[in-house]
């Protein structure tokens, strides 16, 4: 049976743009499922953070780049001040997910801001993201101007609550969660964990009842 992956995330997470690589490493050649689910880590009116401040100057001085270089990824601390709010993006991640293109949609998103720097906030700039992934742009817009998506998105920020996310990201595999900045190892072991449960549950029940054999 299919192993099923939830990765709660943000588009500006760091961590979640570099777990795709060990994800990717681990879930290859098995029979899996990979859905990234919406979550916001400073909602509006929540103020950003602002890149010139120390606090991200020194995680991604310290953590970030060094941990980027050892994976290859390009990366870097986009200039967006403050960083945007997310709701907007994810509320067009809904109307990507209704046109088959969720996966490219997230992987965009995260990549356009941590390696084009672009404000992922301004619809203007996500109206430009969303044609190049071939979506059809007026439409994408005008969904985000109404609001159509906003009940979904509340929905899966509500689905985020019920698992008690807190940070990202957050992979659950089946059962199985785990927290942070993922290695491959971590991964790998908790599919083949799961995907033998699922082996057990399927497997013909060899006992005895008082019933009889």
């Amino acid at each position: 049976m299919t192993v099923r992956i939830k990765v709660w995330s943000d588009y500006v997470c760091p961590f979640c743009l570099l777990a795709k690589q060990p994800l990717a490493e681990a879930t290859a050649g098995h029979d899996v499922a990979v859905e990234w689910m919406p979550f916001e880590l400073r909602p509006e009116p929540t103020p950003t953070l602002r890149p010139e401040g120390d606090y991200l100057r020194d995680i991604w001085s310290r953590v970030v780049y060094p941990m980027a270089e050892r994976m290859g990824v390009a990366i870097r601390l986009p200039d967006v001040s403050p960083q945007p709010h997310t709701r907007l993006a994810f509320e067009g991640y809904q109307f990507a997910k209704e046109h088959y293109l969720a996966d490219a949609y997230n992987d965009r998103m995260l990549r356009a801001f941590f390696e084009d720097g672009l404000d992922i906030g301004d619809l203007d700039v996500l109206e430009k993201l969303a044609a190049g992934l071939g979506l059809p742009a007026t439409a994408y817009r005008a969904a985000l101007e109404s609001g159509r998506y906003a009940q979904a998105h509340r929905a899966a920020l509500a689905e985020a609550a019920a698992h008690r996310i807190t940070a990202v990201p957050t992979i659950l595999i089946e059962d199985i969660r785990i927290e942070g900045m993922p290695s491959q190892a971590a991964l790998h072991e908790a599919i083949e964990r799961a995907a033998t449960r699922q082996g057990d549950h399927l497997a013909p029940r060899l006992a005895c009842s008082i019933e009889g054999c």
